[in-house]
């Protein structure tokens, strides 16, 4: 994997392809391997970069990872792209991945031809509920990295066994799992929250939720997030919170016609 030194440390990434740029930005926890049961596909018509966040995939962990915040990672997106002097690119993101996707089409329009955001958070208000699930998982209580993740997940494809043994491995080693914890403090926090940013988005949009995804799901968050942006389309499929990976030929049969319009 090639890598790029940012002032934050170095970031790897995978480099696949060629044409228009495609970045896919992974959930908390997660890496860059999560796309790869789509990944061919869309590298046959585009540059695919997959990055790894710090402290997850291949990139070196943070010098205080208990201390990292959204917006560190949000930091860690804008200076990648421009270490690589990208052209206005495509983001595919998952998770806290789409809520940075998001956040950067709205600061920053003139980077971002697109955006397919796949259960992103940070579209609904929190309520008791939330904040205290945010509470949980950022103490030593935490559900691990691989019962959440088996929580979420729906369909047991080869992609999502893959998910799940990182998850019960090197995502829950102790500098992963203080990251994780640190974001889980940090998704509580208003910074997480998108909605008074979300109407300067221009770039098209494609909303994927999943219809059985219990950390985000469709019926509320979908319907909020769908709301929330004007040139938006959402589709909601049967699977958990990684339609890329539980559902690869649904997801890429609603991604396909997107990207081929762009």
């Amino acid at each position: 994997m090639p890598r790029v030194q940012l002032t934050t440390g170095a970031v790897h990434y995978q480099d696949l392809g060629s044409g228009p740029p495609l970045l896919l930005l992974h959930a908390n926890p997660g890496d860059s391997e999560d796309f790869a049961a789509v990944m061919p596909q869309l590298a046959a018509t585009h540059r695919v970069l997959e990055l790894d966040w710090p402290g997850y995939g291949k990139s070196p962990a943070p010098p205080q990872p208990a201390a990292v915040r959204v917006l560190d990672f949000y930091a860690v997106l804008r200076e990648f792209l421009h270490a690589l002097a990208l052209p206005p690119a495509v983001l595919i993101g998952n998770s806290i991945g789409g809520n940075l996707a998001a956040r950067l089409a709205a600061e920053y329009p003139d980077a971002v031809r697109g955006l397919v955001l796949v259960s992103p958070g940070g579209f609904t208000a929190h309520n008791a509920f939330t904040r205290g699930f945010c509470r949980l998982q950022a103490s030593r209580f935490a559900l691990s990295p691989r019962v959440f993740a088996g929580w979420y997940l729906q369909h047991r494809t080869p992609a999502v066994a893959s998910m799940l043994g990182r998850a019960a491995t090197t995502q829950a080693m102790p500098a992963a799992r203080a990251l994780n914890r640190a974001l889980w403090r940090s998704f509580g926090e208003p910074e997480n929250d998108l909605r008074a940013l979300a109407g300067q988005i221009t770039a098209p949009t494609l909303l994927i939720f999943g219809q059985a995804d219990p950390a985000i799901p469709a019926r509320r968050d979908g319907r909020h997030a769908a709301r929330a942006m004007p040139a938006t389309r959402l589709v909601v499929l049967p699977c958990g919170h990684a339609a890329f990976a539980e559902l690869p030929a649904a997801f890429l049969a609603a991604v396909t016609p997107f990207l081929a319009a762009l």
